[in-house]
């Protein structure tokens, strides 16, 4: 279970982990603190969460380029996540006061565990692809068939909901996709790839990628299916919008100066995102992947590949999250509806 996948990790006196990263402003004892950062004006203990793929690139080349130091946000590390709905679990159990987070498990977060937060600001849109064995499946309609095997994240995931939209608008058997798909996280999903396990994956970014150089083809992305969807978003509990506006504001502010920069230089934002998630020997991954993890290479080319299939910005659509509240509605993955105002809060975006 994601729960029993969480271990600390530490890299160059910060944190990234496998499935998400998490910082804290002036935590408890013992932290790693950046060195030379000035100290917050506020002890508060502040966590912020990053998902350990691509969709975070903001965070990583925000880290690399000291955007959070120059901003005078005292950043330590924290704990790790393996996937984003493990991240949502952290939310909700008050570890986290902030996150880089796919839209759909923010949503969960809000919808089910009750958890007051507010997406202030989007990371980016799509990310995700449906990548296929193209000796096994030609055709959409293959997935159908007996005996295929198809890796997909845990339902509710984002990338899960992705594959939901993908068999609605593909009418496909949902029963029969249903009895094919083995559920496993990311990392697992790719070395089943590489010893032949799977014929299909569903998968968000860098992973769905990094399957094309396993032989796999792209079969449909994002983009394809779900036109203007919302990937991931930046999200803080209303509790840090009361008690810290400033912190917000300046989380807020290295989001749109990193992803601007991420924008303008593609090559050298791949190359910083890439070297940030490599599996190195100096990473003591989460338990259950951390064998997984160390067998995957993810080079600046993939990275180069997979980030131009998402758009990153951190603009907002208020109708992609309503279209997203009312379609997880509909799958009962939520509880209840509710009206995308409810969640978002664009007042610190410029």
């Amino acid at each position: 279970m994601e729960g029993k996948e969480q271990h600390a990790i530490s890299r160059r006196n910060f944190l990234f982990g496998t499935g998400a990263v998490c910082l804290s402003l002036a935590l408890g004892s013992s932290p790693f603190i950046l060195g030379g950062c000035n100290k917050s004006k506020d002890d508060s203990p502040i966590g912020l969460a990053v998902e350990f793929t691509d969709h975070a690139a903001c965070a990583y080349i925000a880290q690399e380029k000291g955007l959070f130091e120059a901003k005078g946000l005292n950043l330590s590390a924290y704990e790790s996540y393996v996937t984003g709905t493990a991240l949502a679990s952290a939310l909700s159990r008050g570890d986290i006061q902030a996150a880089y987070i796919c839209l759909a498990p923010a949503i969960n977060t809000y919808a089910n565990a009750g958890v007051p937060l507010k997406i202030v600001a989007g990371s980016h849109k799509y990310g995700y692809g449906l990548a296929v064995d193209p000796n096994r499946i030609t055709t959409i309609k293959d997935l159908e068939k007996e005996g295929m095997r198809i890796g997909c994240v845990q339902p509710g995931s984002a990338a899960d909901v992705m594959f939901q939209r993908i068999m609605d608008n593909y009418r496909l058997d949902k029963q029969a996709v249903s009895n094919n798909i083995r559920t496993m996280n990311p990392p697992k999903q790719l070395l089943a790839v590489q010893s032949g396990q799977l014929d299909a994956v569903c998968i968000p970014e860098q992973w769905a990628t990094m399957s094309e150089d396993m032989g796999f083809q792209m079969l449909l992305t994002a983009e394809d299916v779900w036109p203007g969807m919302q990937g991931s978003v930046l999200i803080v509990k209303d509790e840090l919008i009361d008690n810290h506006p400033e912190i917000v504001e300046s989380l807020v502010e290295v989001t749109q100066e990193a992803t601007d920069w991420a924008v303008d230089n593609p090559q050298e934002a791949s190359e910083i995102v890439a070297a940030q998630l490599q599996a190195t020997g100096d990473t003591v991954f989460p338990t259950e992947v951390a064998e997984t993890a160390k067998q995957l290479e993810i080079t600046a080319d993939v990275m180069l590949r997979s980030m131009d299939r998402l758009e990153y910005t951190t603009g907002v659509d208020p109708t992609a999250i309503q279209d997203m509240i009312d379609y997880m509605l509909s799958l009962e993955y939520i509880k209840s509806g509710f009206d995308a105002s409810d969640i978002i809060d664009l007042s610190f975006l410029k």
